[in-house]
């Protein structure tokens, strides 16, 4: 694990990025350059407005905002019980999404009005505004996308609003353009939407029909709905896709690009940017990446870049002819394989992910730590179920978990109580940096922090080997503290009564660790009494014993390894629902874990 993510960035535009200096040394195009971003918090998201300018979102509420040749411009900071979800950016805008369901904005000028209900004269990156109209109509916004003027809202699950500019019937709404967030209503639910950054066009997903629909500029048959007519106000169905079979999709000026869940890459529209090199008005296989399979897709204004599964980088594009007074020929107009700095390839194969951005014409790489365990304990420790214990001084105890205090520390609580706050207390403020340690890994306020591990006489900074990831997986071997168990029923012709206990096997785990880490259990423990002590819950999945044990270990170890008398077929095949099952987090690996045996076993 690192401590830290690097900012690489390429720019055709080289006088507007002044602060990216220490220049890679290799023959391949782009030449990346490195941001002098501070090395001490890891970077969630990277999104680039129509400027040379770009905002960073670091974990959990905090972002940046460079502005005007890379100098950093301003520091943001969300209310404290506001936890980021997501950010997007348009040309002069940005939108922050938290988890609350709560949408915010930081936006210079808003005169396609982006930003519902907010005025131009008000629009200012000074501070950021809270858009309240969602919460007005009572919306829960569940994600959020950006064009180059205009946005869209996925809310209450299934519902699809949109604003701004509607000059290219980007809005679906036909011809008409609204001053607020108008719903659009198609015949089924939707259930995914994508865009990207200069995209006139808009796509998203239905459930009942299953579709790829599409909305917009159509000059150069970028939609992939099968013609080249100018606009579609309404949309419409791309056919030769079903929505289950799509990662993702990515829309620039005059082209788009679709990355189905198999990894291959289609492409539709103008011939200098699609990546065929030849008109095309549906979605059609790109063949130099026909091999490959690709896992993230990055688009600008006319570049596109995708990243495949083994960490190799294709580009193409930039070459516009508006901008034919600076080097903007940086890519091909097929896919070309693009050079990684070195500081990446000292990461590959590691848990440490290659995360991949574009701005109008810049490019952006840096590392993001996939570690879902901090996410997911943030979960906890905000919504303080099950604390079972608490740390302190009279009149500021913090509730906590102590079997995750103690398998952080290695200290009992009594331990911790009476070195903490015996002569030598410490203030509240101390206590809330030690434990957001415990929970997050954060390392903040550094002084009094390492004053706590100094009382605790423990080494400061932690180890690797004192990492979140490693001592959860250290707990899960601890069979003695484990507080809840799953009963699994099993097949016993002895038995003729079914009630029996010994028709049922028992797995034990930490209940903390289910309600952190599954939406599943966590919503069936909040509707049970809270002071309802029951430590057993029946599965009802009909998985064998074997497949719910490997999953309760990934819980913890976010890895899966199998044994030599472990059937992977059984394995794949019973897991192969359990992300959306035990609803898991959106950024657990669990997926990649079971291709890998997939590939292992050479499973079909």
């Amino acid at each position: 694990m690192t401590n830290s993510s690097s900012l690489y960035l390429t720019s055709p535009i080289d006088d507007n990025f002044t602060i990216f200096t220490k220049e890679e040394k290799t023959n391949s195009l782009p030449i990346w350059s490195e941001c002098n971003l501070k090395k001490t918090q890891t970077i969630k998201k990277i999104v680039s407005g129509g400027r040379p300018c770009f905002l960073v979102w670091k974990k959990p509420n905090k972002l940046e905002f460079y502005h005007e040749k890379g100098k950093k411009k301003r520091k943001y900071q969300l209310p404290k019980n506001e936890r980021i979800k997501d950010i997007a950016s348009g040309c002069y805008t940005y939108q922050i999404l938290t988890e609350s369901g709560k949408v915010w904005s930081l936006a210079e000028q808003n005169q396609f009005n982006e930003v519902p209900l907010l005025d131009a004269d008000q629009s200012t990156f000074e501070e950021i505004r809270p858009v309240t109209f969602f919460e007005e109509k009572k919306l829960f916004v569940n994600s959020i996308v950006m064009g180059y003027n205009s946005v869209y809202y996925l809310c209450n699950g299934d519902q699809l609003y949109v604003s701004g500019s509607n000059d290219y019937g980007s809005l679906g709404l036909g011809q008409n353009r609204e001053e607020e967030p108008m719903p659009v209503y198609v015949q089924d639910k939707v259930t995914k939407i994508f865009s990207g950054f200069s995209a006139m066009n808009f796509f998203f997903i239905t459930s009942m029909a299953d579709l790829l629909y599409a909305c917009g500029s159509n000059i150069y048959g970028e939609l992939g709905v099968g013609d080249k007519v100018e606009k579609y106000y309404t949309a419409t169905a791309v056919k030769n896709f079903k929505g289950s079979e799509i990662l993702t999709v990515g829309a620039c000026y005059s082209h788009s690009i679709l990355i189905t869940k198999k990894g291959q890459t289609f492409s539709c529209g103008q011939e200098k940017y699609n990546g065929n090199g030849v008109q095309k008005n549906i979605f059609t296989l790109i063949p130099q990446l026909k091999e490959k399979k690709a896992v993230q897709l990055a688009t600008g204004f006319s570049q596109t870049l995708v990243l495949t599964d083994q960490n190799e980088l294709y580009g193409w594009g930039v070459n516009i002819k508006r901008y034919e007074l600076y080097p903007t020929k940086i890519f091909s107009n097929v896919p070309t394989k693009i050079i990684l700095p070195s500081f990446f390839t000292n990461y590959l194969g590691s848990k440490d992910m290659i995360q991949i951005a574009c701005g109008t014409l810049a490019c952006f790489l840096y590392l993001d730590f996939k570690n879902t365990l901090s996410q997911d304990l943030g979960i906890l420790y905000e919504s303080k179920n099950f604390c079972d214990c608490e740390i302190g001084t009279l009149g500021s105890k913090i509730p906590v978990h102590k079997n995750l205090i103690e398998c952080r520390t290695k200290l009992t609580i009594d331990q911790i109580q009476n070195k903490l706050f015996g002569e030598k207390s410490i203030n509240k403020e101390q206590t809330l940096s030690f434990v957001k340690w415990i929970y997050f890994d954060e390392i903040s306020e550094i002084e009094k922090l390492e004053q706590t591990f100094n009382l605790l006489e423990l080494t400061f900074p932690p180890s690797v080997d004192n990492t979140l990831e490693k001592d959860i997986a250290q707990l899960y071997k601890d069979d003695d503290s484990k507080d809840f168990k799953i009963l699994v029923k099993i097949d016993d012709e002895d038995k003729d009564n079914e009630d029996e206990e010994g028709n049922y096997e028992e797995i034990p785990v930490h209940k903390f660790i289910l309600y952190a880490r599954s939406g599943l259990f966590r919503a069936m423990f909040d509707y049970v009494n809270k002071k309802d002590n029951t430590n057993k819950i029946q599965d009802y999945t009909n998985k064998s014993i074997e497949s719910l044990e490997i999953l309760i270990k990934y819980l913890y170890t976010n890895s899966i390894e199998l044994t030599t008398n472990q059937d992977p077929k059984l394995i794949v095949d019973e897991l192969s629902d359990a992300v959306e099952y035990y609803q898991l987090n959106d950024q657990c690996n669990l997926e990649s874990e079971l291709l890998k045996i997939k590939n292992q076993f050479d499973l079909k």
